[in-house]
Order: structure tokens, then sequence, then C-alpha cells
């Protein structure tokens, strides 16, 4: 029997590889969204895109096979809130049918997406066609910043 000295690093060592490697595996999956929350857990979310004109902040949203009546957005000043239910349509001719597969969510889901200014949230406009929701939010108008020249004069 050989004896061999114990390495408590280079187990540690090891230990840490395998975290990066299941970490790399998970991020660089190509059916999953990891980077976007889009299908994290299991649990769905939409998918969001944020883009800045002069005057507003337009937030576009997917949200596919949502009604409208099962959808709630809520919008404060740093942040839009999304929920809202996928119902799944139950016809009682297809209870009876078996699945072979079924990649669909359904329940409730949330999505709060922080947003990177403030925005007025009393003139917000916003449409909903196609599965995509549409926000446009006018930024808050700052005030330049006044620099003022200050007399030492009459210390």
């Amino acid at each position: 029997m050989t004896l061999s000295k114990w390495q408590p690093f280079r187990e540690l060592n090891t230990i840490r590889r395998q975290m990066d490697r299941l970490f790399e595996d998970m991020l660089s999956s190509s059916d999953r969204d990891w980077l976007g929350l889009h299908n994290m857990g299991g649990m769905w979310t939409p998918a969001v895109e944020i883009k800045e004109t002069d005057k507003t902040l337009v937030l576009k949203a997917e949200i596919p096979g949502i009604d409208v009546k099962d959808l709630e957005v809520e919008v404060g000043e740093d942040r839009v809130t999304i929920s809202g239910e996928h119902k799944e349509e139950t016809k009682t001719e297809e209870k009876e049918k078996n699945y072979f597969r079924s990649e669909f969510y359904y329940g409730k889901f949330e999505r709060l997406i922080p947003l990177p200014m403030p925005i007025k949230t009393d003139a917000i406009e916003s449409s909903f066609k196609n599965g995509i929701l549409i926000l446009t939010m006018p930024k808050v108008e700052t005030e330049p910043k006044k620099v003022v020249k200050v007399n030492l004069a009459d210390s």
C-alpha cells in the first residue's frame, strides 16, 4: 500500500474547476436564455428590450399567447412590473388525449424591469398587438446643472 500526502488545496482547486464547468454549461446552453432570465428554473418570464430616444424610453416585451385581460402592467418612476397568467386551453375532448411533449409554460409569471433613468408616469403610451407589449415612457426632463462661481474676496 502506497501512502500519498493529502493536499487539500489541490482538492479545492478540483472542486472550483468543476463548479466553473457547471456554470459555463448553464450559461452557454443553446436551449436556455439564462442571461436574460427568460426561462430560469422552469418559470417563464417575458423577454424585454429597452431603447432610449431623445425624450423617451421605449420598452418592448414579448408576451405571446397571453390575453390582454390576463396581463397587468405597473409603471413606477424607476421600474416596470409585468405580470399575468398564461392559461391552458382546456376542451373536454382534449382532456382524454395524451401529450407526447409539451414545452409550454402555464401559470402565473412576473418580471420586474429596472429603468436606467426616471420617467414621467402620467404620460405613458402603450400598445399590445400580436403578443408584443410596447410602452413609450417620457423621460423626466432635468434642468442642466448650473455652475456658479463663488466670490471668495469677501472672506
